[in-house]
């Protein structure tokens, strides 16, 4: 059993403790390294807008600390009467921030040499530099966000895909989070109940209907399966839709990787096994970022370099979301590739597709388009069809834009979220079984520890050093 008021006092302990360092200023260039137009360097804490005072003079001699919150003034950036540059700054004051405290952003030009005087000048004057991911930390330690609105920016920040775009904002908005707070209101009503029973259990007086009870727990149980479901699509959304490419030795693999990159990523030859080892590229299709898999040819070969090659292709099918089978419209018939199928992994969807469409003849065609197998036709050398195995593609992971389900894609949540059902579970059995009242209060309080920890509510210092120390300088 984990105790409330340990979790209490030990989250109280940790706050009080992360929140002494936010008593200090902090300050970070929050643009990308390297030279540009424009660098904005940010600075957050107590004394942000004096430190920066002291650095700044306005062309209209107006001082910082005099002016309302949202503004913005023009002015110049000195060391004494040496000039760095002209800058604006924009003033955000506590606690309508982003970190919740008194927060300054300096947009000055873009010179590496620039960013680093004014640093070096913020730094003099008081400031420390800040960690990685402290800004936001220091946004989660305020309340203006919680722990996986936190890890939404990160992914945000990180996103190369329509798909990952949408599942980060989701979650930067708190659309994850508001799912989790019902679930944890729903546990604490189950619990609530329950402990009440303990407090009158020498009367023995039944506050809650056992069978209202397991329908409760039945629908936590559903919605948190529901989530855990997600996670394969939005693991595979985040990294790239892991899809193989195999298929008999000339078949075309390289020259389908090649048309679907859209440039000579791979060695084509007529010569066949020319690919030894497996080819990674990622690339984004109609918004969902995919990793296509470029593999050796399919076949019996004495030579152990190209066994090898064939066994890296067979695994990799089985690690895949599901794999492209290509075979040689002229070469093969309905019955080679149903043989070649049948020696593939069966429990991993496929795509089947016929190359080499435009050296075939139009009768010939009619017997594959006609058949059980019903493959896609392409001409990877001709780029023919192309578009119609992208839709496939996009279609065999049913991604649809703008959909309001709730994905998660972190394996911290999805790690957080199977304790939680494992507890909810137990709690099911146990009401099944008819045990003591106290155990089911027990599980339903692990379960509601796992949900909270997701957000925060519940929280360690190495797990909130292990989310931000993963965060770029500056955010």
């Amino acid at each position: 059993m984990i105790s409330d008021s340990i979790i209490i006092f030990t989250n109280f302990a940790i706050k009080i403790l992360l929140m002494d360092n936010t008593r200090s200023t902090i300050c970070a260039i929050a643009t990308a390294p390297g030279n540009g137009a424009i660098a904005v360097i940010r600075v957050s804490g107590p004394d942000a807008i004096a430190i920066s005072n002291s650095i700044f003079y306005s062309k209209n001699k107006i001082e910082i600390k005099d002016k309302e919150a949202y503004s913005i003034i023009f002015g110049d950036i000195k060391e004494g009467e040496e000039l760095i540059d002209e800058v604006l700054i924009s003033i955000f004051k506590n606690p309508k921030s982003y970190t919740g405290e008194d927060s300054i952003e300096i947009s000055c030009h873009g010179s590496i040499y620039i960013q680093q005087r004014i640093l070096e000048l913020l730094i003099k004057n008081g400031a420390i530099l800040a960690e990685p991911g402290e800004f936001t930390q220091r946004a989660f330690l305020n309340g203006k966000m919680d722990l996986a609105q936190a890890e939404g920016v990160a992914d945000l920040i990180a996103s190369e895909s329509r798909a990952m775009h949408q599942i980060s904002i989701q979650q930067l908005k708190g659309g994850f989070s508001s799912e989790l707070e019902l679930l944890r209101a729903e546990m604490l009503n189950f619990s609530a109940l329950i402990e009440l029973e303990l407090d009158f259990s020498e009367e023995d007086v039944e506050f809650a209907d056992r069978t209202a009870l397991s329908k409760l727990v039945n629908k936590l149980d559903k919605s948190i399966s529901k989530l855990l479901d997600s996670f394969s699509y939005g693991n595979a959304i985040k990294n790239g839709v892991p899809v193989t490419i195999v298929g008999r030795p000339n078949a075309g693999k390289s020259t389908l990787l090649n048309a679907l990159l859209n440039e000579e990523r791979a060695i084509v030859s007529s010569i066949a096994g020319t690919t030894r080892d497996t080819i990674e590229e990622l690339f984004v299709i109609g918004g969902v970022q995919f990793r296509f898999i470029d593999t050796a040819g399919l076949r019996k070969t004495e030579d152990e370099i190209e066994q090898i090659g064939v066994q890296r292709a067979l695994d990799k099918i089985e690690k895949s979301a599901f794999y492209i089978y290509l075979f040689d419209s002229q070469l093969m018939s309905i019955q080679d590739v149903a043989e070649d199928l049948s020696q593939l992994s069966q429990d991993v969807p496929r795509i089947i597709v016929a190359n080499k469409l435009d050296l075939i003849s139009t009768e010939r065609l009619s017997e594959f388009t006609n058949s059980l197998l019903k493959p896609l036709t392409i001409s990877a050398r001709q780029k023919g069809g192309i578009e119609d195995l992208k839709k496939a593609l996009l279609e065999k992971i049913n991604y649809k834009e703008n959909q309001n389900n709730i994905v998660i894609s972190n394996i911290r949540h999805f790690e957080a979220l199977t304790k939680a059902k494992e507890a909810i579970d137990r709690v099911l059995v146990g009401i099944e079984s008819n045990i003591q009242t106290d155990f089911l209060a027990m599980d339903m309080r692990d379960a509601s520890y796992f949900i909270g920890s997701i957000t925060g509510n519940i929280s360690n210092d190495d797990v909130l050093g292990n989310i931000f120390q993963n965060f770029c300088i500056g955010k």
